[in-house]
């Protein structure tokens, strides 16, 4: 396993972290959650990203467990804030970025990750009804309280990003990461958040490389999806899979098949080591339903592809690649859930 810094910080993390967004808690059962978890460290991974409202908290229960008895310094655990969690009903101020929720979801994950404190804190959408100040400043006592050490952002569009970044600085603490869908097939962020983040020295920490597992080749044109796969799942983001099950998404994702055998490399380890060629990218965030899949994935960390490889994927994928980034600008929510 190798290491990146997370942005210009002095935080290293494993390039690829483990990530339970829709397993642990969900599709998975507990004890198998753990065993994957245990192959992750096996293997190399020392870098845990959860979040509160995964599986309304069962995920960082989870993840708790399975770290418990880890030498708490060697590894780096971050979870995140904005969605409602806990039981209903539902309470005016259980979603977004005020002030009252970030302070009290704190110390939830704390409490359930079974912790005194996460290395990263990060938001999980820009809060539009939140004064900004309000919710940097909130951040801010978060950290100098000791319960986390840096903070990031998920899904921010890079201007929110750049807003962020102005206020952590005048408040002295350290916005270190942004969190987006990135992959061969899902590329908003090339255009404006990279760039930007290169400048404000912010690092992505990029989730579903593999597509949902489109980019697996498993998925293929013209046959029926297998069952028990994420796509028939509909707790498992059947609907978030099905934009990329289109007939010619699908026929051009096979052209990688030989560049994958090229490279003597699973589909999957293919598309982890491209999304890690970016070198605004710190770590591939990949989940898991059995420790099997950790073990081979992990393998993609430390590959390098050439400049032709790297062009033959964009050749194999050009007419079904999502660029614009106002895609970012769709993630954000237009209102509070409660």
């Amino acid at each position: 396993m190798k290491y990146r810094y997370l942005g210009s910080s002095g935080l290293k993390i494993s390039e690829i972290t483990y990530g339970n967004w829709l397993t642990h808690g969900s599709q998975i059962e507990a004890e198998t959650a753990i065993k994957c978890v245990r192959a992750a460290l096996e293997n190399g991974i020392t870098t845990f990203d959860t979040a509160d409202v995964y599986a309304n908290g069962a995920a960082e229960e989870i993840l708790g467990r399975a770290l418990m008895g880890e030498r708490r310094e060697s590894l780096e655990i971050f979870t995140k804030v904005y969605w409602p969690q806990g039981p209903d009903p539902k309470g005016p101020n259980d979603t977004g970025l005020s002030r009252k929720h970030i302070l009290e979801a704190i110390n939830g994950s704390l409490r359930r990750l079974k912790v005194d404190y996460v290395d990263l804190y990060q938001a999980h959408r820009y809060d539009i009804f939140a004064p900004l100040e309000e919710t940097m400043q909130a951040f801010a006592d978060v950290v100098r309280a000791g319960k986390a050490l840096y903070i990031g952002v998920s899904e921010w569009t890079s201007q929110q990003i750049r807003e962020a970044h102005k206020l952590a600085q005048e408040l002295g603490i350290q916005l270190i990461s942004n969190q987006p869908e990135y992959s061969m097939l899902w590329r908003p962020i090339e255009a404006e958040v990279i760039p930007t983040c290169k400048e404000l020295g912010i690092g992505q920490l990029v989730w579903s490389p593999i597509a949902q597992g489109v980019l697996s080749g498993k998925y293929l044109p013209g046959h029926k999806i297998p069952e028990g796969t994420r796509a028939t799942d509909k707790r498992g983001g059947s609907e978030l899979i099905g934009r990329f099950l289109t007939h010619d998404i699908l026929s051009n994702v096979q052209q990688l098949t030989p560049i994958a055998e090229e490279l003597d490399l699973t589909m999957a380890q293919l598309a982890i080591a491209w999304v890690l060629q970016n070198d605004n990218v710190a770590s591939a965030i990949i989940g898991a339903s059995r420790p099997e899949q950790i073990v081979e994935n992990v393998k993609a960390s430390g590959i390098v592809l050439s400049a032709d490889m790297m062009q033959r994927v964009d050749e194999a994928l050009s007419y079904v690649v999502v660029r614009d980034p106002a895609e970012t600008s769709k993630r954000i929510p237009a209102q509070r859930s409660s």
